[in-house]
């Protein structure tokens, strides 16, 4: 895609962004938050937050994990499926996860609905919710440290999460399975237009 005249993958695009988002931060941090992030019982009155919360970061470690995920996920699914398809899984199912989160805070508390929600990893778990299907055996490092398959990574990611909703924590889980979920389901989508014989378990090709 092109920006200013100059090619940028989405990822780029979407990574400058988020950076852009998090500078602003500092210099307006409650407007930024009240304005922008997602609040289960204004959303009614702000309803794109459940789109600009995407953009928002707690803080610079939560930026960074989120767009290190990004690039290395976000590149191998757009570079597999074009630009288009990856921007429709990241933002549909990024608003698949802001629309989780405030159905299972307003009609079941979790978490309660004056909890703001802010981040990318709603988006990015539906990127990997794709791949999930599509590259199943792909090799991740679980923590930067443990390598293990994406599957089992996702299996063992949900048996932790469903539980983890209804304890105290400042991770929204509810946000991360509705867009894994979401990209899933695009997974299954899309699988038919991808040649078989590639698994993808030795990583990355790009081209």
């Amino acid at each position: 895609m092109r920006v200013l005249g100059v090619d940028k993958s989405p990822v780029e695009v979407i990574i400058t962004a988020c950076v852009m988002a998090y500078i602003l931060e500092w210099a307006m941090r409650d407007f930024i938050f009240v304005t922008f992030a997602l609040q289960p019982s204004t959303v009614l009155l702000k309803p794109w937050t459940l789109v600009t919360s995407m953009f928002v970061h707690a803080d610079i470690h939560h930026l960074l994990f989120n767009m290190i995920s990004l690039f290395f996920f976000g590149l191998y699914l757009d570079r597999m499926l074009g630009e288009k398809v990856f921007l429709k899984i990241y933002f549909v199912g990024g608003l698949f996860a802001s629309v989780s989160y405030v159905f299972t805070s307003l009609f079941f508390g979790i978490p309660h609905p004056n909890t703001f929600a802010v981040g990318a990893s709603g988006a990015i778990f539906a990127v990997m919710g794709t791949l999930v299907v599509l590259r199943p055996n792909l090799t991740i490092l679980y923590s930067f440290l443990f390598p293990m398959p994406l599957y089992v990574w996702a299996i063992l990611y949900t048996i932790i999460a469903v539980p983890s909703m209804f304890m105290p924590g400042s991770i929204a889980h509810n946000a991360h399975l509705g867009g894994l979920l979401a990209g899933y389901f695009y997974g299954k989508q899309y699988k038919k237009t991808l040649t078989s014989g590639d698994d993808g378990k030795y990583g990355f090709r790009f081209r």
